[in-house]
């Protein structure tokens, strides 16, 4: 066992072994320097593993919270040797692994157990506190945005960054422009990818804003342009028009010549998914005309039920056989009034959602468009660390990601129906 002497302590902005010879031979045998005042350890520590892994037990319980990266440096070793410390210590029953890190067993300390040591790149790419900060901030948190965001975080380690999210509004300027100098001021980001509202002049003083930071910039799921020559902002977006003509030529071939639209005002998708349902049924000869079409408040929202039986109304008046719907949202709750209406889905109207969050849950699971999202992550991370890399002088990209359509039960004939599983044309 390290007597008291042999402790690790904090000192600056590392960890290390405290004691007059213990550190004096430290210092010998690992050519310690100072460059600015940080202490940097050129070579490995000289402690064998068993002492390793007793420094790690006292310093756990002395303090509580450590991380890898300050083990490692204070040691003298890399993160990959300090993690193998941490898995013998988990095989020999002296901690437990948790959520993040690891903590000493209940019984052995006493009281309620502490995460102790945080390990936030278990892949060994790169300490991420050391890779420049990259905020994201997203309109939500909870419905559309969780895959875009684990898309993005996945792909930060490979693009040397680390992702800062915050969560702000569809349509709150106000807010958004907070949380994005929130992560300039206080955080020091060196890029920011950004989800913002577009319409409306207080919108486009934001994005006057955003693109005059003196950070790099991209957009995620949103495209704009800027200035007085319309420029265009760096972008990664799905091509939802091109979502909304898989929906159209999916129930076209289904045999439907008159297709009618619904989808919520609040989305900032539905402009795009609208204009694909109608280029994409003129083009195939529908009867567009004659086709009900919708834009509803939100279906949370009051006067949803009698603007959704409007709709409906106006389906069975015209012999409408099928619809899109966007998106899941709705698309679940018209299918739910549809059987309270003895309306039968598919065999008396065929729907299509648009978003693919939840589709797959209805009954009977809705055939639905499902944009790309942990790709649009991916995406959007790669672009704009390439943007940090490259410097302004770098042409403005603008990405454009495909869906795809996912068939299940909602939109197929009874002898057509998709008996197992999800489909793709």
């Amino acid at each position: 066992m390290m007597n008291e002497c042999d402790r690790m302590i904090v000192c600056g902005d590392r960890i290390r072994l405290r004691g007059g010879v213990r550190e004096q031979e430290n210092r010998m045998r690992s050519g310690e320097k100072d460059l600015g005042g940080a202490t940097v350890t050129e070579t490995e520590s000289p402690l064998l593993p068993a002492q390793r892994r007793e420094s790690v037990l006292a310093e756990l319980r002395a303090r509580g919270t450590l991380r890898v990266a300050d083990i490692a440096r204070s040691l003298g070793v890399s993160a990959v040797t300090v993690r193998r410390d941490v898995a013998q210590l988990a095989a020999d029953g002296a901690i437990e692994r948790v959520h993040g890190g690891i903590r000493l067993p209940r019984e052995r300390a006493g009281q309620p157990p502490v995460a102790a040591v945080e390990d936030a790149d278990p892949a060994g790419s790169g300490e991420e506190t050391e890779r420049p900060a990259v905020g994201m901030v997203v309109p939500s948190l909870d419905y559309y945005w969780p895959q875009i965001i684990r898309g993005a975080r996945d792909a930060a380690p490979a693009a040397g960054v680390r992702i800062v999210l915050r969560g702000s509004s569809y349509d709150d300027v106000d807010d958004v422009r907070r949380q994005t100098a929130w992560l300039i001021d206080t955080v020091g980001i060196k890029g920011l990818l950004i989800a913002p509202p577009t319409q409306g002049p207080a919108a486009e003083e934001l994005i006057a804003w955003l693109t005059a930071l003196p950070v790099p910039v991209a957009f995620v799921e949103r495209r704009a342009t800027v200035g007085p020559f319309g420029e265009h902002v760096e972008s990664v977006a799905t091509d939802h028009a091109f979502g909304a003509a898989l929906a159209v030529r999916h129930l076209a071939a289904e045999g439907h010549r008159r297709i009618g639209f619904l989808a919520s005002a609040t989305s900032p998708h539905t402009a795009a998914v609208r204009g694909g349902w109608l280029a994409t049924a003129a083009e195939l000869g529908l009867d567009v005309e004659a086709a009900p079409e919708a834009i509803t408040p939100d279906y949370q929202a009051p006067g949803w039920s009698e603007e959704l039986d409007a709709f409906l109304d106006a389906v069975r008046a015209g012999g409408t056989g099928a619809v899109l719907v966007h998106s899941d949202r709705e698309a679940i709750s018209l299918v739910a009034r549809c059987q309270e209406r003895g309306i039968r889905v598919p065999g008396d109207l065929a729907v299509v959602a648009y978003d693919d969050e939840v589709a797959s849950l209805a009954d009977p699971a809705l055939t639905a468009v499902r944009p790309a999202k942990p790709e649009l992550g991916r995406t959007a991370v790669r672009l704009l660390a390439e943007r940090m890399q490259d410097g302004p002088g770098r042409p403005v990209h603008r990405v454009q990601i495909s869906p795809q359509l996912v068939i299940r039960d909602s939109s197929v004939s009874r002898g057509n129906s998709v008996a197992r599983g999800d489909q793709t044309p």
